[in-house]
């Protein structure tokens, strides 16, 4: 272990123990007890992941009151907004990525889109190499739970675990598109991964990707249902319809690859590649027709108004 991480990882246990202790001291003791079981999951230095426990501990405040579940996600945010270790960071966003799948829907709701992770968006640790690269993995992550918070509140669901088929069924046309754009957006996220993905051999980064990758699974499930849905409906859809159909699978394909290398052989649904080739080959058919049959309409209008002339 080189010196500059071995100073680095000393330095993360003063800084906690120091911070424990800080927190004792505390008059409020309820706050006290929540910011110390936060502190405790998410330490320095070490690539550990939070353990079942801890996390389970974390999630029973936020279920007891929703007193509990603002002071809870409060200590998480500022401990994750605070901190300049990537460790730190890196474990801040894998608690609440459990309390957004496993905790109570008053602790996840005050997570706005596009604002709690706006600090974890840039994040930088500076330290070392290895740092540097964690916090790409930090900058991923936080983009990933944005859409993750995105993603359900624009399909009418409490988060991605809900599965409403019937809804489906009776959506118009226009809300199974904007659907799928987010869905799509999600996806890009997923595949716009880092470079290092030696770093999967971290138990951390690993957990991570593991979870990353079974919310990206559940994804897909609400992807192939929609396109299978408007491709159903393919001829009441209108030509402007088509067409942005047929660009929302086209960048849904352009983050294969990305997703294939970070998940290797995990959740890649082949099936759905399957209908999305098929459903782009009809798109395309199906808009050339409606081209063509346009150009016939503005030539027959053409001709009608010369011979009114003559």
């Amino acid at each position: 272990m080189g010196y500059r991480k071995s100073l680095r990882i000393m330095l993360g246990n003063l800084k906690d123990k120091g911070s424990l202790i800080k927190t004792a001291l505390s008059t409020n003791s309820h706050k006290s007890s929540v910011r110390s079981v936060i502190l405790r999951a998410t330490t320095h230095g070490s690539s550990s992941l939070p353990s079942e426990h801890q996390i389970a501990a974390i999630i029973a405040i936020g279920l007891e009151s929703h007193a509990g579940a603002c002071c809870c996600m409060q200590a998480l945010m500022d401990r994750l907004n605070s901190t300049s270790d990537a460790f730190v960071a890196l474990k801040c966003l894998y608690t609440i990525h459990n309390i957004i799948g496993k905790g109570s829907f008053g602790s996840a709701d005050q997570l706005s889109p596009y604002k709690c992770f706006h600090n974890s968006l840039a994040f930088r640790d500076h330290s070392d190499q290895e740092t540097w690269q964690m916090s790409e993995w930090v900058r991923w992550y936080a983009a990933i739970l944005e859409q993750n918070l995105a993603v359900p509140k624009v399909l009418g669901y409490h988060h991605l675990y809900s599965n409403k088929k019937d809804k489906i069924l009776s959506s118009l046309n226009s809300d199974l598109l904007k659907e799928i754009d987010v869905l799509v957006e999600f996806a890009r996220q997923v595949g716009n991964r880092p470079d290092s993905l030696h770093l999967q051999r971290n138990s951390l980064v690993y957990e991570v990707v593991r979870l990353v990758g079974e919310e990206y699974r559940l994804v897909q499930r609400e992807m192939g249902s929609r396109v299978a849905e408007l491709g159903a409906r393919m001829t009441s859809l209108s030509l402007n319809e088509c067409t942005e159909f047929l660009n929302s699978l086209d960048r849904f394909e352009e983050c294969k690859e990305g997703i294939c290398s970070l998940l290797v052989n995990r959740n890649t649904n082949a099936d759905l590649w399957d209908l999305v080739k098929e459903s782009k080959a009809k798109l395309v058919a199906k808009i050339k027709e409606e081209e063509n049959v346009g150009k016939l309409t503005l030539v027959l209008k053409l001709q009608r108004g010369r011979s009114r002339v003559r």
